[in-house]
């Protein structure tokens, strides 16, 4: 996945706190399976690096304010 729009961006942070939320949820949650949650959290964890890995190569890659408003 690259992003390639800011409303694409918007829509990968809206992702990214969800994400980040079912996490924590599922941490707090009482253990029925330990291998099943173990499964779920590394899951999750990996779409959240991604996600934010997305963000920070969308961000790297934009010109900054201060250079966009001197052209």
């Amino acid at each position: 996945m690259k992003l390639q729009s800011v409303r694409e961006l918007e829509n990968t942070r809206r992702k990214l706190r969800d994400l980040e939320e079912a996490y924590e949820a599922a941490t707090k949650r009482p253990i029925d399976n330990v291998h099943a949650r173990e499964a779920t959290l590394t899951s999750l964890r990996r779409l959240i690096n991604q996600l934010k890995e997305e963000i920070a190569r969308y961000t790297a890659h934009q010109p900054s304010r201060n250079e966009a408003g001197r052209s």
